[in-house]
């Protein structure tokens, strides 16, 4: 699989597009995407063509599809590809069998990653999980997934909706914690950027210890009563967000107990 075929041109698909161009032995043909100024401008950065037509798509040996989740069966199905050609999504969490059953060869290229419009990452240090509908279009999907990224492994469907719970956990209730903490914060008049060294810190002591939960801190895990609710009361006035902060801050405290 030499010949490259992209079809999205949202946030993974940019990310995709570059480290596929970066590559000495694949070749990056086409952006298909339904957004003209997007596919124009990821085509543009990577060097290649694009079409807005899936019946007008370029022949390849290969076409990812980095669409939203729901969009992967009806893009996969509407794609005019030559007969032979491969198909693989990259999604968490939709099974392999989302893609047009006119694809022989089918399988899945799952990135565990956040990506960011303009935002250049490392798609060397991104873990690829696979998954594929036989195995001599595993051995190839894993050839092709190794010329992108040093960690390749195989996951099936129920096994990558877990990895992919597992990142949004890790990723965007973080990030939206990080949200939360800036509200607080602007509330006391104070910008978000004092912030930025705890929340530097957290994440590399997490980076550097066995498991994070080795190195959890706050009130919630010394069952510090007092502080607990003083900062409960604080929160009274948004009953949703006591009611997250009480539970985290309980789900803290019984876990750490059973370490």
């Amino acid at each position: 699989m030499k010949r490259i075929v992209i079809v999205g041109s949202g946030n993974l698909a940019e990310a995709l597009a570059r480290a596929v161009a970066r590559t000495e032995s694949l070749r990056l043909v086409q952006i298909c995407a339904r957004n003209e100024a997007r596919a124009r401008a990821v085509a543009a950065i990577a060097g290649t063509s694009w079409t807005c037509d899936p019946q007008r798509v370029a022949p390849a040996d290969l076409y990812i599809l980095a669409v939203s989740d729901r969009a992967v069966g009806e893009a996969a199905a509407a794609l005019a590809a030559p007969a032979g050609a491969a198909a693989v999504h990259t999604a968490g969490s939709v099974p392999l069998d989302a893609l047009a059953p006119r694809f022989a060869r089918r399988g899945v290229l799952y990135p565990l990653q956040t990506f960011t419009q303009g935002r250049p990452v490392d798609f060397a240090e991104i873990p690829l999980f696979i998954e594929a509908s036989d195995a001599a279009f595993f051995a190839e999907l894993e050839t092709l997934a190794r010329t992108l990224s040093r960690t390749v492994l195989p996951a099936d469907s129920s096994r990558r909706a877990l990895i992919h719970l597992a990142g949004v956990f890790a990723c965007n209730f973080v990030n939206h914690a990080y949200a939360l903490g800036e509200a607080v914060v602007r509330s006391a008049g104070l910008d978000f950027a004092i912030l930025k060294p705890l929340i530097g810190e957290t994440a590399r002591k997490a980076l550097d210890a066995a498991s994070p939960a080795d190195v959890q801190t706050g009130p919630a895990v010394r069952h510090d009563a007092p502080t607990l609710e003083r900062h409960e009361r604080l929160l009274s006035g948004d009953e949703q967000l006591q009611t997250l902060y009480t539970a985290i801050s309980r789900h803290i405290w019984e876990t750490s107990k059973k370490r």
